[in-house]
């Protein structure tokens, strides 16, 4: 028997998601919370017995704040840039960026730290701002590989730098809690531009400057 999908009800809301420019319809809060209640059920358990009761509202509003990157814009950080920097033109690395993300295959946390360096041309950005790029990200569904891509993009499109280098190093819930169960398994995932995919020397110092000095 085919599954019933029903219409969203016109309180939902549209929105634009910023990973791709597409429309993307919101449901209400309120339907929201239904489903919520739907996967309690779903799990085993009853969604009126007391303990679960403000459940569906603490999910919905968990998630207001988990996935918070859709609703910002990664250039809204890295507009701002400083050009009088006394012909500084060397490396500039921010590196244990913590962050934590969600699996786009099953909605589980996979957490590390992203390292981030470049090469200025056009000025540098605060130190900051490359940290808030990657929690733009990170507050999506993702998957590392894509994360890794589009924080290269972006520093790409706003700084114009003569090169960036991104590794991102993280621990994936989908296999350590699910799966083969594999605790402390940890994927590594590089996107180099410029300097650093034309220059095997700079990678290699890039990765020296953040394997050391711990």
């Amino acid at each position: 028997m085919d599954a019933v999908v029903k219409p969203l009800s016109p309180k939902s809301v549209r929105m634009s998601a910023v990973v791709d420019q597409v429309d993307v319809i919101r449901p209400s809060r309120e339907e929201a919370e239904a489903a919520v209640r739907v996967l309690l059920r779903w799990a085993g358990d009853n969604p009126e017995r007391e303990g679960l009761l403000d459940t569906p509202k603490r999910v919905v509003k968990a998630y207001d704040e988990l996935f918070k990157g859709y609703r910002q814009k990664p250039e809204d950080h890295l507009s701002t840039v400083f050009e009088e920097v006394e012909g500084y033109d060397d490396m500039v690395l921010v590196k244990d960026i913590s962050f934590t993300s969600h699996c786009e295959h099953h909605m589980v946390p996979f957490t590390g730290k992203a390292h981030i360096a470049y090469f200025p041309a056009e000025g540098v950005v605060g130190l900051s701002k490359l940290a808030r790029v990657v929690e733009v990200y990170a507050r999506r569904l993702q998957t590392q590989e894509t994360m890794t891509a589009q924080i290269t993009e972006a520093i790409d499109n706003s700084l114009h730098p003569r090169g960036i280098a991104v590794l991102i190093e993280a621990e994936h819930m989908c296999m350590s809690m699910r799966g083969v169960q594999k605790q402390g398994a940890s994927t590594i995932t590089t996107r180099f531009t410029g300097v650093f995919r034309d220059d095997p020397a700079e990678q290699a110092r890039f990765f020296s400057m953040v394997r050391g000095f711990r």
